[in-house]
C-alpha cells in the first residue's frame, strides 16, 4: 500500500492538533522571550531535557534553520539571541505561531512552507546552524533530509537533531503492553493505515539508530555529542525508559 500524499495528510493533521491546543504549538510568552534578550533562556529537541547550550555557536547574526521547528516555541528565543533565523514547516498553522510571536516581538523571520521530504528550497551553505526537533518520525525515508541538512549548512555548521527512537510505536496506547511489530509503517500495513487515518495519528513512521544516525553519518556528519530523553509523562516515563534521542553533529 502507498500513498504519495500521506505528507499533506500530516500538514492538515497537525494543523488540527494546532487548533485543539497541541503542547508543541504554545509560542513562548513576551516574558519569556525578554529574558532570553538578557541570557536566560533554554530550548528543547525533545520533550524535557534542555539542549546544552555549548551544543550552539555564537548566535548573534547567526543564521539558524528552524527544520519542521514552527509553533512559536525554539525560533523566537534564537531571534532573541541576535540570530536571523528562517522556519520551514509544512503546517501552516505552526507557521502562522511564529508569525504572531514575530509581530508581537517585533524580530523578522523568513516562513517557509515547504515538504521537507522534497529538495529543501534553499541555495548551498546557507546556514550556521539547522534546529531540528523530533518531527522526522512524520516522514518515511530519513535519509535524504539529512543529504539535504548537509548541502544547506555551511563548512562547519551544526545540526541538532531530535529523534524517536521507536520504542513508542511498539507500545499500546497506554503503555503497558508490547504489541506491535517495529517498524511502524502505516503506508506499508492498510490495517494500521486505517487506524492511523481514524484516530487523526497522522501517517507517522519509527525509524531505526541506523537510519537515523547512522543516516547522518552516511550523509557526512561527524556526530560529537548525543543524549537521551523520555517522553515526559506516561509509563514509560516513570519507569525511565528512554524514547527520544538528541544529536550534535557538524559538517566536515
Amino acid at each position: 500500500m502507498t500513498d504519495q500524499n500521506y505528507t499533506e495528510i500530516n500538514s492538515r493533521v497537525i494543523d488540527s492538533w494546532v487548533l485543539e491546543g497541541w503542547e508543541w504549538s504554545q509560542p513562548i510568552s513576551h516574558e519569556v522571550f525578554e529574558k532570553a534578550r538578557n541570557g536566560d533562556w533554554h530550548v528543547v529537541l525533545t520533550p524535557t531535557k534542555p539542549v546544552p547550550k555549548d551544543w550552539f555557536p555564537e548566535m548573534k547574526c547567526a543564521d539558524v534553520l528552524g527544520l519542521a521547528s514552527g509553533g512559536g516555541q525554539q525560533m523566537p528565543i534564537f531571534a532573541a539571541l541576535g540570530a536571523r533565523c528562517t522556519v520551514l514547516d509544512y503546517s501552516e498553522q505552526q507557521l502562522k505561531r511564529e508569525q504572531e510571536v514575530a509581530e508581537r516581538e517585533g524580530y523578522n523571520i523568513r516562513l517557509v512552507k515547504a515538504d521537507m521530504t522534497k529538495p529543501l528550497p534553499f541555495d548551498d551553505e546557507s546556514f550556521d546552524l539547522i534546529f531540528h526537533p523530533v518531527s522526522n518520525c512524520y516522514i518515511e525515508d530519513v535519509l535524504p533530509v539529512w543529504k539535504e541538512c548537509y548541502r544547506v549548512l555551511r563548512k562547519g555548521g551544526i545540526l541538532l537533531a531530535g529523534l524517536d527512537n521507536g520504542i513508542n510505536y511498539a507500545f499500546d496506547e497506554e503503555e503497558t503492553v508490547v504489541f506491535r511489530k517495529l517498524p511502524f509503517n502505516p503506508l506499508k500495513d492498510p490495517q494500521l493505515y486505517e487506524e492511523s487515518i481514524r484516530k487523526n495519528w497522522g501517517i507517522q513512521f519509527s525509524h531505526s539508530i541506523e537510519e537515523q544516525i547512522g543516516g547522518q553519518l552516511q550523509a557526512g556528519f561527524i556526530l560529537t555529542d548525543i543524549y537521551q530523553d523520555t517522553n515526559g509523562s506516561g509509563r514509560l516515563h516513570e519507569y525511565n525508559i528512554p524514547t527520544f534521542w538528541a544529536t550534535r553533529a557538524i559538517k566536515r
